[in-house]
């Protein structure tokens, strides 16, 4: 049994980290490594967070029915209702596992493009909350992992709650 429980270092990869955004400027993506996947942190910008609470039919999953979020996420931003400015997202595409871009200028990918993800690998696209559009390869919503805010510049990515142990 001894040989099947992981090493210090198995546990410690893939715990929380601490991650600092006080130097993340509006529209600015950071990535870090989380459990090696990709995890975004995007901070947007007032309009950007105005533009997704407005009803968008093209949406697959616009209302995060799907289980792509822990359940303070569950909402037009996808994000924390005390901070919609900060999205942290696993940026692995739910098609195949490629991993998209942050395309958030407008126009950028086709006419009618208002800003978020684009999977050049088989052209799925995602808002910038990473919900899914439909029409597109990719069946669910871009993947919120768990995570809290220690203090207004720290983001730790892996728990739910400051107070959580994992």
């Amino acid at each position: 049994v001894q040989y099947m429980t992981p090493s210090r270092k198995a546990r410690i990869a893939g715990g929380p980290i601490e991650v600092d955004i006080s130097k993340l400027a509006m529209g600015e993506q950071k990535t870090i490594l989380w459990q090696g996947k990709p995890i975004w942190i995007i901070k947007r910008t007032p309009e950007q967070i105005q533009e997704l609470s407005m009803a968008n039919t093209s949406l697959r999953d616009p209302l995060s029915f799907e289980d792509q979020q822990p359940d303070y996420a569950r909402n037009f931003y996808r994000s924390r209702q005390d901070n919609p400015e900060i999205l942290v997202l696993v940026g692995v595409c739910t098609h195949l596992g490629c991993a998209p871009t942050y395309r958030p200028d407008r126009q950028s990918i086709e006419k009618d493009w208002e800003g978020g993800f684009f999977c050049s690998c088989h052209g799925s696209k995602f808002d910038l909350s990473g919900r899914v559009f439909k029409n597109v390869p990719a069946p669910l919503n871009l993947v919120v992992p768990p995570y809290a805010f220690k203090d207004s510049t720290t983001l730790v990515v892996g728990v739910s709650s400051i107070g959580d142990v994992v």
